[in-house]
Order: C-alpha cells, then structure tokens, then sequence
C-alpha cells in the first residue's frame, strides 16, 4: 500500500474534488465517521459545516485540511467492508481516530484507491501536529496496515499500484466545460504523478499517449511569457478539439511552474532506469539486420515503450523520445546515447523509410535525384516522407524503397 498526504488550506476545494467524483460516477463515499445522521442524505454544504465547526475553533491554524490517498496493489481484490476496514485502522494509528473524516472509493483509474478528507483541528480546539506526519507516523502506519490485512508491501518488487492510465476518449467525453475538464484532470494528475520526465516536451510525449496536450500559447503571446498553460483534448488524428482548460483551474495545479518544480527530483527518479531501457532497446535493434519504421514501434510497443519520432516540414526526423511505461521514465533518444539518437535511428531504419538521395540546391528549390551525377552539385540527404508517399503511389513497377533508375525528381519549397 502507498500513501500520499497532501495538507492544504481549503477544505472545502478537497471536498468538491471528492464530491465531484461521486456525481460523475468516478467514485463512491465508501464511509463517515464522526458524521451524524445517514451520510448518504447529507449534501455537500451539510458535510462541509461538519469540519468547517472544527477549523473556526482555531482559525489562526491556516493549514488545516488533510486529504490523504492510499493506494492498493493491483492484484489486491478488496471488498467494501475490508476498504472500510483499513481505512479506519489507519487513521487511528495515524491520530485522528476521533476526528471526522469522510471516505471516498475512487474508479478513476485501474488500481483500487482511496481518498480520506478531513481536518487536523479537534473538538476542543486543539491542533493535531502535522509536522513531518508522512515520516513519523504514517510510514509506521502504513506498514502496521499491510501486517495486518496481508497487503502486498509497498517495498515488494511485485508491488504495482499504477498498471496503466485510462486515456481520454474524446468521442465519449462531452465537450461542456466540467465534463472535458474531469477527463483531462484524470490523465493530467496521472501523469505528473507518475511519470519522470524532465521538460515540458517530454510531459506531452506522455501526455499525448492519452490523448491531452498541454500549450503555451504561440511565443509572442501574452500567456507565454508570463508562463500560462492550457490543457486541450486530442482527437483521433491528434488534433486540439474541445474546451481548452486553464492549469491554475484544476485541483491539482498542474501549472508550468509546478511542472517545472519536478523536473530536477524526476532527473534522479529515472536515471537508475537508463541502462535499463537501453539494453531493452539494444535487444529489439540485434533481432532485425534491418528495420523498418512500422516494425521498430510495433516491437517497442511490445515490450511497453512507446516512440515519438519528431519530423520537420519536409518529413526529414530531427528528434526522438522514448517513453518507458513498465518504469514510467521518459528520455530523449540523445539522453540515453549516441546510439540511440534521431540521427542513429534514422541510420538503423536504412533506405526502408528513408532512402538516401541526392540534394542539388537550386535557387529558392530544392531538387532531389537517384543519381549524383544527375545533381551535378550534391550533399547526400534523405528523401521527404512525401516524397515516399509519392514514389510508393507511383505506377513504376519497381515499388521498393529504393528510389527507380528513371530519373524522378520533386521540387519542394524551403
């Protein structure tokens, strides 16, 4: 079991989050305690006096809200009663066993979780210390909890709480403001949550696997340079299609600056996996003495990684991201080694996707021959992926890769 505590100032922005869930059918209230009255007949104001009663108690205790996850192994198959149970095993080992606390079951992604709200302020005025609470006492508890209901350790290699992450399904998702923005907030949380990436080009590399993009906005504009961002749905040809959402609106903050913030913790969090990945990708490049582009994703998609190959205009590929989804990492293809950059993979594909021509610049064109001495003047270069497309569709009987003996040339403008 793992656990996560947040400690915040607004109780009221943690119970809608929760609450919020439940009427979209994302999550169930699974028990109240320190609740009078059937819970199930209580509306969201009726639950928000409950703790609100408690924090004006105190109110020069600012940082008074807790909303604590925990989250279970995949394999685990727990009833309701059994959640209930641990749930309430652990916020008595935790100390707030006589608080008021409400839990939520959550469905919104594959594994079995938790979310517990309430707040550190006591009935007679006191304050519950949550100074270093995640060390001191949940970590025990947590342990103490797995002992007890033959969990599966959080420590265990077995232990996978996060098998996969449900991608956005903009065709189902209806495009109002609040339904776009619960689809996206549950790949988005996710997301920063799991993955290790280290610029905002790999946060979207794996965003876009499920179907969100986060945006800037164009460089001359206002939301770029005081850093804002957007989060759109993609449709099925990965186009923006929706209500765009700003970051500051979600519950979770996934603003640039908090993106930002994990971007040096996430350098450390994937570097043990490097070597990893690199022998995986080394063992897919041995099988085959050629490859072409089709298979080399096919493969990597096999064995859990996915390929982002990025193209210019001209269809030439400048750049590669490799995303490592059995160890949620991300790595640019130059991070992980020469061998393993745009430019090498280019190489390893040959002539299949990419077949060597000749470039003869002229003027403001650029011409491309099978032959150097048809150039007259060249630089080896690559053939643009239209121009594939073109030679593939083409009624020459040689349909192979390599360019036909006949002289064939595409002007494309720069």
């Amino acid at each position: 079991m793992v656990t996560k505590i947040v400690i915040g100032k607004s109780i009221r922005g943690i119970l809608r989050y929760n609450e919020s869930k439940v009427i979209s059918s994302e999550a169930t209230l699974l028990l109240a305690n320190g609740f009078a009255g059937e819970v199930n007949q209580m509306n969201f104001e009726t639950k928000l006096q409950r703790f609100q009663h408690l924090i004006e108690l105190k109110p020069s205790v600012k940082t008074n809200a807790l909303h604590i996850t925990l989250n279970f192994d995949v394999a685990e198959k727990l009833d309701e009663h059994k959640m209930q149970q641990i749930a309430m095993s652990y916020m008595d080992r935790v100390g707030f066993g006589d608080q008021p606390y409400l839990v939520y079951r959550h469905c919104d992604v594959a594994h079995q979780h938790l979310h517990i709200v309430t707040t550190c302020i006591r009935r007679d005025g006191t304050s519950i210390n949550l100074h270093n609470i995640g060390r001191t006492l949940s970590e025990p508890a947590r342990k103490a909890v797995e002992e007890d209901f033959g969990l599966i350790r959080a420590e265990s290699k077995s232990f996978k709480p996060e098998p996969g992450i449900k991608a956005a399904d903009p065709e189902k998702a209806l495009y109002g403001r609040l339904p776009t923005k619960r689809v996206i907030s549950n790949v988005v949380t996710a997301v920063m949550n799991s993955y290790s990436y280290t610029s905002l080009a790999e946060f979207n590399a794996v965003l876009k696997q499920f179907n969100v993009v986060a945006d800037r906005g164009k460089e001359n504009t206002e939301m770029f340079r005081k850093k804002g961002l957007v989060y759109f749905l993609l449709d099925r040809n990965g186009n923006k299609t929706g209500v765009p959402i700003k970051a500051s609106d979600f519950y979770h903050k996934p603003t640039l600056r908090n993106i930002e913030k994990k971007f040096e913790t996430n350098e450390e969090k994937r570097r043990p996996h490097k070597r990893s990945l690199a022998a995986r990708l080394d063992r897919i490049f041995q099988k085959y003495s050629q490859l072409t582009q089709n298979t080399l994703i096919s493969e990597l998609r096999r064995s859990g990684i996915s390929l982002i190959l990025r193209q210019n205009e001209q269809g030439l590929i400048y750049g590669a991201t490799f995303i490592d989804h059995d160890n949620k990492t991300v790595f640019n293809g130059s991070d992980l080694g020469k061998a393993y950059s745009a430019k090498s993979i280019t190489e390893r594909l040959g002539t299949t996707d990419q077949p060597k021509v000749y470039l003869k610049p002229t003027g403001p064109q650029r011409t491309y021959f099978r032959d150097k001495e048809e150039a007259n003047t060249y630089v080896e270069s690559v053939a643009p992926v239209n121009y594939l497309k073109d030679l593939l569709n083409s009624q020459h009987p040689d349909t192979s890769p390599m360019l036909p003996k006949k002289k064939k040339r595409l002007n494309i403008k720069r």
